[in-house]
């Protein structure tokens, strides 16, 4: 039901929005919500500039602005927007071009004017089908690999192995049962950033779960749990934003690693918390505290490691340990499977197919999603949202170079690819070295993207009441992205 109203809500508030900007001349915004598309040409639009902007370089404002569609006027192409501090200032200017059309924005009132193209509810349709045919072939391979595993007993071994931590987490889920293996594989894949195998194993785990939940369309504590934990994207090396900052060129693009790690970090525990107090689960057991405090360990010393590597050294040992990682699972399970004289074919076969149904079973949700998401996006409520933050953080005198960075993370729990768009698009307005530029990508990697995992995960079972799921998973991501702000002072306070 929560989950009902959130849709509803994300249609009327973009309908509604974009019903104002139409009534206040802005003709073309049903076309864009309806049709558009994200490489869509954008207008020219001819700007004259006066000053300079006082938050980031003159050359970065002015590529930023031509990724609009906006360009410097000349003596032959007269400018219809003077940009300057001042409306009074501008037109102090005696040698402003005359022009009765021309419109008057500050260096910081035009960014409510800038807005990226997205697609509109007729392309994303279409990727929400292309993203569902791109799982098949991962779906059917790991769930083949999954039914291998667990006609081999390798699926039970690791339960038992993480069975006394995730017994006391998961007070429903019987010993030693298969979803504890699959859950454990989800959750490693996540940790290493291995997406293409955690979304597998993490639908695999949810069908398992399924299979003890007395009431099928509603979602059962262990289910919440899992998909809470899920989200908060727990990751030891942000191998895609590093690589991401180098292409940008930034000076030291692992500089945000600690910061990342700690906010995904803060943000899984603020999940388990924040899920356990709602669902009676006492955290202070020694079980508990001691896999914690591992994996706490585990962290530090990671961290402590990648900090004697450069840039190229990060990918490197990230590469080798991620893809080395899924070759050893791949050897494990077809050696285990050979020796306890499975078929191991067969087996794989029938498990691929679980996977196909699986990967067409989603569309449905996906597509609900994703066209939500998109009339959001497409109507300029985002947008609103920021632009009105930065204001009432002007008005108030405080320090507003947070909010520079924030699109990221109000887009991550919609949209992955947005906030990943957001983010490049962050580090180019302001530079990849710019506060605003490193707290886009550590809010980038402070969690999951929660609406898409939601509609996917309850969405392969068929759970239509998600019951504090949205909540808590919201809860979580405010914590990660309060977290991600103040370690950005902790760490780059100095920079602006």
């Amino acid at each position: 039901m929560a989950l009902s109203r959130i849709w509803s809500a994300f249609i009327l508030i973009a309908v509604m929005v974009a019903g104002y900007k139409f009534m206040t001349g802005d003709r073309n915004i049903l076309s864009r919500m309806v049709t558009g598309k994200a490489d869509d040409a954008y207008d020219t639009v001819y700007y004259h500039m006066i000053g300079a902007p006082t938050t980031t370089s003159k050359e970065n404002y002015q590529k930023m602005l031509e990724g609009y569609g906006y360009y410097p006027a000349d003596s032959i192409q007269l400018p219809s927007v003077v940009i300057a501090a001042s409306k009074d200032e501008a037109q102090a200017q005696s040698n402003l071009p005359t022009n009765t059309a021309i419109s008057f924005y500050t260096f910081n009132s035009i960014k409510a004017h800038l807005h990226k193209h997205a697609d509109g509810i007729i392309e994303t349709c279409k990727t929400a089908v292309n993203i569902c045919i791109g799982l098949i072939g991962i779906m059917a391979l790991f769930m083949g690999l999954m039914s291998i595993a667990e006609k081999a007993g390798g699926i039970r071994v690791l339960s038992k192995i993480i069975g006394p931590f995730f017994s006391k987490l998961f007070p429903e889920v019987p010993k030693g049962h298969p979803a504890h293996g699959h859950m454990m594989m989800n959750f490693s894949a996540n940790l290493l950033g291995l997406d293409n195998a955690a979304t597998p194993f993490g639908l695999k785990a949810m069908e398992s779960l399924q299979e003890l939940n007395p009431t099928k369309d509603r979602a059962s504590n262990a289910q919440i749990m899992f998909l809470c934990l899920h989200a908060s994207g727990l990751t030891l090396i942000p191998v895609s934003i590093i690589a991401t900052r180098a292409a940008m060129k930034a000076a030291s693009p692992t500089d945000i690693f600690i910061p990342c790690m700690i906010a995904t970090f803060v943000a899984t525990l603020a999940a388990m918390s924040i899920v356990s107090i709602k669902q009676k689960i006492k955290l202070w057991q020694p079980v508990i505290l001691a896999w914690v405090g591992g994996l706490s360990a585990l962290i530090a010393l990671l961290v402590v490691y990648i900090r004697t590597l450069d840039v190229v050294g990060v990918n490197l040992f990230s590469g080798a340990l991620s893809n080395g990682l899924i070759l050893i699972i791949f050897l494990v399970i077809v050696l285990g499977a050979l020796y306890k004289k499975i078929n191991v074919f067969d087996a794989f076969i029938e498990g691929a197919k679980g996977g196909f149904e699986t990967a067409v079973k989603i569309i449905p949700y996906l597509v609900g999603m994703l066209v939500a998401i998109s009339l959001l996006r497409t109507s300029g409520s985002f947008d609103v949202v920021i632009y009105g933050m930065k204001n009432l953080f002007l008005a108030l005198g405080s320090d507003t170079r947070f909010v520079d960075g924030l699109p990221t993370a109000l887009i991550k729990p919609l949209s992955g690819s947005g906030a990943r768009g957001m983010m490049v698009d962050t580090m180019k307005t302001f530079g990849a070295d710019s506060f605003a530029g490193r707290l886009s990508c550590i809010l980038q990697g402070s969690s999951d993207t929660t609406f898409y995992v939601i509609a996917v995960y309850f969405g392969a079972v068929s759970v239509k009441n998600t019951r504090y799921t949205v909540g808590a998973m919201l809860l979580a991501d405010l914590i990660g992205i309060l977290t991600s702000i103040l370690l950005c002072y902790m760490f780059f306070g100095y920079v602006q």
